[in-house]
Formats: C-alpha cells, sequence, structure tokens
C-alpha cells in the first residue's frame, strides 16, 4: 500500500505563490492508494477557501482522497458546514449534547446561531480495501472551534472506539492535525487521552501536520509493550512563516518490511516551482 501525505494547504491569504497546477501535476506523479491530507486546509475557514481547498483536492487522481479539519478551518462558525459540503463529506460520529463534555463550543445553540449541525468536531471512520487487505482510516478532531489550541473529547473517542470495535479490519491509521507529542506552542493539551486511544486499538502509524515542520518519530512503551511511529507533514503551500517547510510525504509500501519514505521538497526560486526529492529511509 502506497500513501501520499499533504498538510497545511492554507487557501486564502496565507496560501503560497507558486503555481498550483504545477503542483497537482508532481502529485499526481506518484502512484498513490490513499492520500491523506491532515488539515489546515483554509485560512480562516471562509466558504471561498474551503471551495478553493476542495478543488484542489478534487484534482488529485486518487480515489481515496481523505482529510481532516485544522485550527485555521475551525475559525468560522460554519466550517464543520464548509468542510463537508466542500472538503470530505465523510459520515461523521456523533454523541449526544447531553453528555459531560469538556472541549470547548462543542455544541451550537442551534436558536442562535441557526446552523444545520451544531456539533462542531468532525471524527469519522472510513474501511477502505487494498490489494485485499482492509484498512481502517480514523480521522480525530484534534482542533476547537475558535481557538489554536488543540484538544480531544473524551466522549468522541469513547463513541470512535465503539464504533472501531463492529468492523473488521487488517489495519489501522490515525489521522490528526495536532501532535501527539508536540511540544510546540500550540499543543494538543491533552495528549495523552489520544496516546491511549492508540495504545488501545494498536495503531501502529499516525500522521499529523499544524507545524510546518517536518517530524518523524517512533515511540516505544516498554511497560505497556506497545510502539507507534508518527509522521508529522510540513506545509504543503503556505506562506505562514519565512522558514516554512512546504514539502510532501510519500510512502511506498505501508505495513511491510520493504516500507520507503520518500521526501518531496518544494521551492519558489524566481518565482518558478522547483522540486528536490530525498530518500528518508
Amino acid at each position: 500500500m502506497n500513501i501520499l501525505h499533504i498538510s497545511d494547504m492554507h487557501f486564502g491569504p496565507r496560501h503560497w505563490d507558486g503555481d498550483d497546477q504545477i503542483l497537482l501535476k508532481m502529485i499526481n506523479s506518484f502512484d498513490a492508494d490513499i492520500v491523506i491530507n491532515t488539515g489546515d486546509n483554509t485560512t480562516d475557514g471562509l466558504e471561498d477557501e474551503c471551495a478553493e481547498a476542495g478543488r484542489f483536492l478534487k484534482a488529485i487522481k486518487c480515489k481515496n482522497v481523505i482529510s481532516t479539519l485544522g485550527n485555521h478551518d475551525k475559525r468560522n462558525m460554519r466550517s464543520h458546514e464548509l468542510f463537508r459540503k466542500y472538503i470530505d463529506n465523510s459520515e461523521i460520529i456523533t454523541i449526544s449534547e447531553s453528555l459531560n463534555t469538556r472541549k470547548k463550543n462543542l455544541f451550537l445553540n442551534r436558536e442562535i446561531t441557526k446552523v444545520g449541525e451544531n456539533l462542531t468536531d468532525l471524527n469519522f471512520v472510513k474501511s477502505i480495501s487494498i490489494n485485499g487487505k482492509k484498512v481502517l482510516i480514523l480521522s480525530i478532531d484534534t482542533s476547537e472551534l475558535y481557538s489554536n489550541d488543540g484538544y480531544v473529547e473524551q466522549e468522541i473517542l469513547n463513541a470512535v472506539s465503539k464504533e472501531i470495535e463492529q468492523i473488521e479490519y487488517d489495519m489501522p491509521l490515525l489521522i490528526t492535525h495536532y501532535s501527539v507529542l508536540g511540544t510546540d506552542e500550540l499543543p494538543l493539551q491533552n495528549s495523552a487521552a489520544l496516546i491511549d486511544f492508540i495504545q488501545k486499538h494498536k495503531i501502529e502509524y499516525v500522521f499529523c501536520g499544524h507545524t510546518h515542520k517536518l517530524e518523524i518519530m517512533r515511540v516505544n512503551d516498554l511497560y505497556q509493550g506497545y510502539s507507534f511511529t508518527h509522521f508529522m507533514c510540513g506545509s504543503l503551500s503556505s506562506s505562514n512563516h519565512p522558514n516554512d517547510d512546504n514539502m510532501f510525504l510519500y510512502y511506498e509500501n505501508v505495513g511491510s518490511e520493504d516500507m520507503h519514505l520518500h521526501l518531496m521538497r518544494i521551492f519558489l526560486e524566481m518565482g518558478k516551482v522547483q522540486f528536490k526529492q530525498e530518500i528518508v529511509f
């Protein structure tokens, strides 16, 4: 199984000045069974930004393009509706509003906001058959509405776990926006809850974005006797910070002893898009 990983496109004011068509041509030159997009599709979660991001993603020639939300996508009260309209309309796992939850702005007041769906968290499970194997994509929304801090809701994780227990699968993959290991200035506040979730479901591969930096780490819990590999992809096409790492990652033969990771760096030189490929392992 081959996976291509993109993140932090930031359509809107913080999107780069490069040619998206050249970028798409390079992405489409890779033989990907699954394309995962780990969030921050937009700058401010506005409708025109979501529509632009959606058009870009639909131009990727892979039948399995799966996206999650980032903190920039949740700056708009209607972000969850716009994300489902333009970017990814996977069936969402819901919970009762009567539960004792701690995540801020998890439910909106329908009478005030007039939104159709008032649950702002978008979490889903998607089963995909690749070469005779059932791959389970678990998308966990780690972003809070109107906030740059990351947070996961335990009641949501409980509901996702119940869904997982009803499905037969060969390999689970977790996609989030925030890192479960990050120590940056805007981290996932309660990462221990998500690490427990990873351990519970024996997830070996975790994919994220958020910091615009490349980070690859393997976690070994010597006491519990489990491990997982954590892949943080830099920004695909951001001009957010002067030192952003614009890139995408291509994982070849995932789950096999012959797995390889290709890093494709992206540069703008004299207004032209340049690529530099590295073999990480």
